[in-house]
């Protein structure tokens, strides 16, 4: 089992101390930093900043939004990164949802695993630079027909540091996460317990046997946020996620629309997370997140006496889980490292 370190998205600004916990997580032998973003911060301009003063750790973006760039953007920021940190780059992208994609982007949001399929690749033929990359898809046509009619293929003058930079997909749903084994190189789930290890396999599986690669399954990555709060009082610990579950069960998407509502309702609390959704949705924040049952934070994170989660761990590392992504402070970060490594 690895370890890398969470950042997440920044809310009103840059999170306090977080230079000093990305050192701390080098120093510690972390694996992977990750940046986030939603509709606020960007992922790749904290990690180029960020990254510049670290020199092995590798920069995950977790997740870099598909409707935010064109296919080719991004795989220019990538390559562009990957040159300046000496190969260091893992591309973590994702859908994300209609909320997003329809309301900050002002895009359509169609079916959202036909386009990244497409997305993917398109990425990979920028990356390879083996010829001028043109593509005739669904929601992605190179070179643009219409127009001025001028458009042509082009090849990246930019030569790759790496032609396979490695390409992960956040992915919640079943065939989201076949598709991640199928098309990419590694998964990032957001809500994941081990209870749904066996569904998560499976899953993985199918999309493994489309390309009958047993290398590629072998050297798959699934780097999974598990949040751990250390901590004598477990339910008081459990306050400290609590909130971060009713905003994503309960406030991100529409009733019926939201995947993060499905990952957590499909470990057994369809019940709860409708109740969460309700509450959350009437402006009654508080008690949405005062309806969360300790269970629930303890199936999706780990939380309590260092006793506990010792004992608890093992399920975690049995998984398909390769990397834990997580966050806090230095001490924090250096008591997790001895827990898990």
């Amino acid at each position: 089992m690895k370890l890398g370190l969470n950042t997440g998205y920044w809310t009103s600004g840059p999170p306090a101390g977080i230079e000093q916990q990305i050192e701390a997580a080098e120093d510690l032998g972390f694996d992977s930093m990750w940046v986030a973003e939603a509709y606020g911060s960007d992922a790749l301009t904290p990690l180029a900043w960020w990254g510049a003063n670290t020199k092995k750790i590798k920069l995950g973006t977790s997740i870099a939004q598909i409707s935010a760039r064109a296919p080719t953007a991004l795989a220019m920021a990538a390559m562009t990164l990957d040159h300046l940190s000496g190969g260091r780059v893992i591309l973590g992208i994702g859908a994300s949802g209609p909320q997003v994609v329809e309301g900050w982007y002002g895009q359509p949001y169609p079916k959202p695993l036909a386009r990244t399929r497409e997305y993917v690749e398109i990425m990979r033929k920028v990356f390879k630079r083996e010829e001028r990359v043109a593509f005739e898809g669904k929601h992605y046509q190179l070179p643009y027909e219409g127009g001025m009619n001028l458009g042509k293929a082009l090849k990246s003058t930019l030569h790759p540091a790496r032609p396979d930079i490695p390409i992960f997909l956040a992915a919640e749903g079943p065939k989201n996460v076949a598709l991640s084994a199928e098309i990419a190189d590694g998964w990032f789930p957001m809500f994941y317990g081990p209870k749904l290890n066996k569904f998560y396999r499976d899953a993985l599986n199918e999309g493994f046997s489309r390309n009958g690669s047993s290398t590629k399954k072998d050297n798959f990555e699934v780097a999974c946020m598990v949040p751990i709060i250390v901590a004598d009082d477990p339910d008081m610990a459990a306050n400290a996620i609590r909130p971060m579950v009713a905003l994503y069960a309960g406030g991100m998407g529409a009733r019926g629309a939201n995947f993060h509502y499905d990952a957590i309702a499909r470990l057994g609390y369809e019940a709860e997370c409708a109740k969460i959704q309700e509450l959350y949705l009437s402006g009654k924040k508080a008690e949405a997140q005062a309806s969360i049952p300790l269970k629930m934070i303890e199936d999706l994170a780990l939380v309590g006496p260092v006793e506990k989660i010792r004992d608890e761990l093992p399920a975690w590392k049995d998984g398909v889980i390769t990397t834990m992504l997580v966050a806090g402070p230095p001490s924090m970060l250096e008591s997790v490292a001895k827990l898990v490594m």
